[in-house]
């Protein structure tokens, strides 16, 4: 069996397809002074609505940028999980257990000062002190209805003297939207569905208005829960960080991943690239 595996992997290779990265400023070289661009977690985070549902998904993406959690572990977060930091606008998440951490030692997590705003907002709107923090939110519309003007019981035909009640008049009725705020985390088969819907809704809004509608249809075929985890990876190797830094950001214990996902920057950032741009 061992042997069959090998000579599959020689024929098909074993490079994975991989989740297409939501960065804090999309495709940029230089995250600190290139202005957004493209498919941007900057844009999305500022294109979420006011309401319930909208104040949920800024917090999500924003946590889930923040940490670079899998889905599994970003649905996991519990209000205890949260703790104080040095600086007193910034909060850190205690993570329990990871897909990396076997043996249940536990990390924590960097959380800025736009996610502990964001988490404060979400958390105030829906009323939430203890248990998951990422939960489900059941949305009713209700439409408009116009007055009715009452009739006289001399208008009530025969068929209708049984039901009185249609001489009455009835106030009009304004549109109105109640929500549910559900007991249990979300799912993690939530999120990548989750993140799709918060680009989409973004494109809609004028958001994101450098791409097009087929631009958008192909990012979002790449877009899964892990497509946060990726774009802060990336970001983390554009800003200059070393490998055993971005290891440690991201809870893993071998290099092989943080290296998968930064090849196609590292191709662009090196020696070749650089050539490139000077003979530019």
């Amino acid at each position: 069996m061992k042997l069959r595996l090998r000579a599959i992997r020689r024929e098909k290779g074993t490079a994975q397809a991989q989740a297409r990265p939501l960065r804090f400023k999309g495709p940029v070289r230089d995250v600190e002074r290139d202005s957004p661009r493209g498919l941007n977690v900057r844009a999305l985070l500022e294109a979420c609505a006011g309401d319930l549902p909208g104040l949920r998904d800024r917090a999500l993406l924003s946590v889930a940028y923040d940490t670079g959690l899998r889905a599994s572990e970003l649905v996991a977060i519990s209000i205890n999980d949260i703790l104080e930091a040095l600086d007193p606008e910034a909060r850190l998440l205690a993570i329990a257990r990871s897909k990396g951490d076997q043996e249940g030692e536990g990390a924590t997590a960097y959380l800025s000062p736009r996610s502990v705003r964001a988490v404060a907002a979400w958390r105030e709107a829906a009323g939430i002190d203890a248990g998951p923090l990422f939960r489900r939110v059941q949305v009713r519309r209700y439409k408009a209805r116009a007055a009715v003007k009452g009739r006289s019981i001399d208008s009530i035909s025969g068929r209708e003297t049984w039901d009185l009640r249609k001489t009455l008049s009835k106030p009009a009725v304004k549109a109105r939207v109640e929500y549910d705020i559900g007991a249990a985390a979300l799912h993690p088969g939530s999120i990548g569905p989750i993140w799709r819907a918060i680009i989409q809704r973004a494109f809609d809004r004028g958001a994101l208005g450098d791409l097009t509608a087929d631009d958008l249809a192909r990012l979002l075929k790449g877009i899964s829960a892990h497509s946060t985890r990726v774009g802060l990876n990336q970001d983390l190797f554009v800003a200059g960080e070393d490998l055993a830094g971005i290891m440690d950001a991201l809870r893993w214990k071998s290099p092989r991943m943080p290296l998968a996902y930064n090849r196609n920057l590292a191709a662009e950032a090196g020696a070749v690239g650089r050539l490139s741009r000077k003979l530019e």
